[in-house]
């Protein structure tokens, strides 16, 4: 990959300093920020650049409006977080674009910071508007992302700004992603064990085809692996499967063995006879060996699937997981998620957790600070994961 320049190759100092982030933060009806996490993972870039004297102008998006003005979808409770954590006050912009934002930033002074109203409150973001680029780079001298979990969307704040400032970089999360799910992959030590789980084959199939030729191992749970024992022939009773994706797993079960890639998949089960899959909603549940009886669901791995993932992990020198082993949500088929969550942390391996679920999932184990990396992203992480070089990077690259 062409080097991309970072903070430490860019001056700030009294410069107006655009920072894409990523505050797409959980929220309740009322725009009540759930987790902070994201949050806290931008700090280390904001505190760099007020420590550096710049004016920090930061720009996220939230949720979905489709560029309309959305309440609960206002950054506005996201700055006071903001401010608590950075122990300063923000400047809130009710707009990121306008007479007003531009009237805002003229007050700033050096090592000041400003939070700019949700971007996708207008449509032109997602549509990468070229005059809305144009707005959003007139407000800065500098332009920073640090984004990674938006750097797969081609939109206004993530490509189309910087062909219009003069100098862009990538943000200290931006790089630590980039060197995780990037370069330590790509110079990876070995044994590398790769754990894929989550619910659909569909969502992973670039991942499994580009890992398998990297790593030594690779161990498949959650729902997609009922489409991988279908496809070994096992039955799967009422559990989730992809019938259209059969056949991309049995592509991948034969790739890993001519390559010599170890792929295992569950050798039992914890299941139930009854599954809301609107909320999760899950009655007793038992444990069912490797075919699935009819009637049942699939929820979780079961102990000894946990024993036979044990073994890989405990003799892996780097580990990459990407997805929950089940409905983890749910303390019924937690116990292989948070099993594995706990290998993995335990290990004396490089252990690098690709975003999404399973980021959630290690967070709530309690092992999220024993791990190497987790990463923010999330279908950020897996398109790069499965080898496309996202358009939020190359416009980095370009500059």
């Amino acid at each position: 990959m062409r080097r991309i320049k970072t903070l430490s190759d860019i001056s700030c100092k009294g410069k107006k300093v655009f920072v894409r982030v990523d505050f797409n933060v959980p929220i309740d009806s009322r725009g009540n920020v759930l987790d902070d996490s994201r949050i806290v993972a931008a700090l280390p870039t904001i505190r760099y650049l007020v420590q550096e004297g710049a004016r920090v102008i930061l720009a996220s998006h939230l949720g979905r409006p489709n560029g309309e003005i959305v309440a609960k979808y206002s950054l506005r409770n996201v700055a006071v977080i903001l401010a608590r954590h950075i122990g300063q006050p923000v400047l809130f912009l009710s707009d990121c674009v306008g007479e007003e934002v531009l009237s805002g930033i003229s007050r700033m002074i050096d090592g000041s910071v400003a939070l700019l109203e949700n971007l996708r409150f207008h449509v032109e973001e997602t549509a990468n508007d070229e005059k809305f680029s144009q707005q959003l780079a007139s407000l800065a001298d500098v332009y920073v992302n640090d984004a990674f979990g938006s750097a797969h969307r081609a939109h206004a704040s993530t490509e189309g700004i910087t062909r219009f400032v003069k100098q862009s970089a990538a943000g200290l999360l931006m790089e630590k992603e980039l060197e995780f799910l990037g370069t330590k992959i790509a110079e990876t030590r070995h044994p590398f064990v790769v754990i894929l789980g989550g619910a659909k084959v569909s969502d992973k199939i670039k991942v499994i085809d580009n890992l398998l030729e990297k790593a030594d191992s690779m161990l498949i749970g959650g729902a997609m692996a009922y489409t991988f024992l279908a496809a070994n022939g096992n039955t799967t009773g009422n559990s989730m499967v992809e019938v259209d994706k059969i056949q991309v797993a049995k592509d991948a079960i034969r790739k890993a063995k001519e390559i010599g890639t170890k792929l295992l998949l569950p050798v039992d089960h914890i299941v139930t006879s009854s599954l809301n899959a609107e909320t999760n909603t899950i009655d007793s549940t038992s444990c069912a060996e490797l075919n699935i009886p009819d009637g049942t669901i699939g929820v979780d791995i079961g102990p000894r699937t946990i024993e036979l993932f044990e073994k890989e992990i405990n003799g892996a020198s780097t580990i990459l997981w990407n997805g929950p082993m089940g409905i983890f949500e749910r303390q019924q088929s937690s116990t292989g998620t948070f099993a594995i969550a706990k290998l993995v942390a335990e290990s004396n391996a490089m252990s690098i957790i690709g975003g999404g679920d399973s980021a959630k999932a290690i967070k709530e184990s309690g092992y999220a600070d024993k791990v190497s990396f987790v990463s923010t992203g999330g279908g950020a992480s897996l398109e790069f994961l499965g080898g496309d070089i996202l358009p939020g990077v190359v416009a980095l690259m370009k500059k």
